[in-house]
């Protein structure tokens, strides 16, 4: 199970692995952006294609955690639409 702090306070955004053989925790300083429609998905979408690359479930989520946070942190360089925005799904290549 994994229990996402994207909607919590604080200075960090905190998820935990937890599950019969694991617990780890994921942290990442808090990006102050509106735009983040959809990260849930995109989290979700990220540790898929981790675990299809044969990562481990911790190595998958470390990586869709990063991922994730890398994409709010470039999302107030686009702008589509009004009100919350999504994050930049493509911050690695513009």
């Amino acid at each position: 199970m994994l229990i996402k702090g994207g909607h919590g306070s604080g200075p960090e955004s905190a998820d935990l692995l937890i599950g019969p053989n694991a617990f780890a925790r994921f942290a990442a300083d808090r990006i102050a952006t509106e735009n983040t429609h959809g990260t849930g998905c995109t989290l979700s979408s990220a540790i898929a294609a981790g675990l299809a690359k044969e990562l481990s479930l911790s190595e998958a989520v470390g990586a869709a955690k990063r991922y994730v946070t890398d994409a709010l942190a470039a999302a107030d360089r686009i702008k589509i639409g009004s009100g919350h925005g999504p994050a930049h799904h493509f911050h690695a290549w513009w």
